[in-house]
């Protein structure tokens, strides 16, 4: 089928929530993809950071393959070994102690608001379940989690939201500790917003909350679904800052293309949640830790991490070197980038694919990249080239 014929389709038989661009890949090689068209593009979007290891990776793609040879699938009754093995490395790597798998990020958030909740149940009571979020925060599409984010044009339609959430500026901490009344239980934070416009949280900022919640006993929530898994040059982003949350949320980049979220407990609250409270059908499947567990070999390495930051920042070097009047400024962290551009960046995104990139927007003013990590210098030039092009 050609791209018109499966667009059609997709008319005809799809609910049309997608914003879509009229692209249809069918095949693709680390940062490299061919539409149905035959036509060639560079990708700067890694399937919005679920492609850490690019597209068909050789070791991802005979991990998943071995593992399809031997179980599919297997229910939460029985011990599966890669799930297993997946935990331990994330334990290892992040420094807390116990991990929940479910398949994307608005779960992972979901059990983690779950988790917040419990622990504070069982340790004050009723009356005490508010959760602060960031303004400009976005942590996901279900009902739940369109209340946990930030940003008003999410909270319509949907009536009732779920209630208990309240919003604050980031990088404000006077604002955060006038926030923290005594029925607050948890504040959930993003390293980076992605979503939100590719905004940094302060270093300061985040050590100061740091303390606060510990002064409070209030769990500190970090959001990783984007910026975990090596994006940001940190195999997570709370290590740019030096300090720990008490639950850490995942997803995207882990699974390397295949639907995975984890949440993952500290010491304080690794024991709250007890047999038959919290579950998930398809969450540890055997083929997609199989292929995380990939993943995480590849991109733990130090060697590895050091060359997403040494990317990230050639990137930012060579757009700014050919197309420095129409960037107003810069944000991001190793392959979490965004370019705060003049004029409408839908505009962009759509030259950029005419010509031959896929980009990312986050907001009006922003065109996001989220590359593969593992995109070749030879790639990151050719859509270094087209996005230049296009902002001149």
């Amino acid at each position: 089928m050609n791209t018109n014929e499966i667009m059609a389709l997709d008319h005809e038989n799809i609910m049309q929530t997608y914003g879509r661009l009229h692209i249809a890949p069918v095949s693709g090689k680390n940062a490299t993809m061919v539409d149905a068209d035959g036509k060639t593009y560079i990708d700067f979007t890694s399937g919005i950071g679920v492609n850490s290891l690019g597209w068909c990776d050789d070791g991802w793609t005979k991990a998943v393959e071995t593992q399809l040879h031997n179980l599919q699938h297997m229910c939460n009754y029985f011990y599966s070994e890669s799930a297993g093995k997946l935990a331990e490395q994330l334990v290892k790597l992040s420094g807390l102690k116990r991990v929940f798998f479910g398949n994307s990020g608005a779960e992972a958030n979901e059990g983690a608001i779950k988790l917040a909740r419990k622990y504070s149940l069982d340790k004050y009571g009723k009356g005490r379940a508010t959760i602060i979020t960031l303004q400009n925060s976005f942590h996901g599409r279900t009902v739940t989690t369109l209340a946990a984010t930030g940003q008003d044009v999410f909270h319509q339609y949907f009536y009732p939201f779920t209630e208990g959430f309240k919003y604050v500026p980031a990088n404000d901490i006077d604002a955060m500790r006038e926030a923290m009344t005594e029925d607050v239980c948890a504040v959930f934070a993003e390293p980076i917003q992605g979503e939100g416009g590719v905004n940094l949280l302060d270093e300061n900022y985040a050590k100061e909350l740091r303390k606060l919640c510990d002064e409070r006993d209030v769990l500190l929530v970090f959001d990783e679904v984007q910026t975990g898994i090596g994006r940001t040059g940190k195999m997570f982003g709370f290590e740019h800052f030096g300090i720990k949350p008490d639950i850490m949320t995942l997803a995207k980049g882990l699974g390397g293309g295949l639907p995975i979220g984890a949440f993952i407990a500290g010491e304080k609250c690794e024991e709250t949640l007890g047999a038959g409270l919290h579950g998930s059908t398809f969450g540890a499947n055997p083929v997609v830790t199989a292929g995380a567990l990939e993943v995480i070999s590849r991109v733990s390495a130090p060697e590895f991490l050091a060359e997403v930051t040494k990317k990230g920042q050639y990137i930012i070097d060579s757009v700014m070197a050919k197309s420095p009047t129409k960037v107003k400024s810069v944000r991001g962290r190793g392959m979490m980038i965004g370019f705060v551009v003049e004029g409408s960046t839908k505009d962009y995104l759509h030259a950029c694919a005419d010509s031959g990139l896929l980009v990312l927007t986050a907001g009006k003013d922003v065109i996001r990249l989220l590359p593969p990590l593992t995109i070749s210098y030879d790639e990151i030039d050719k859509g270094v080239e087209i996005l230049a092009s296009v902002l001149k």
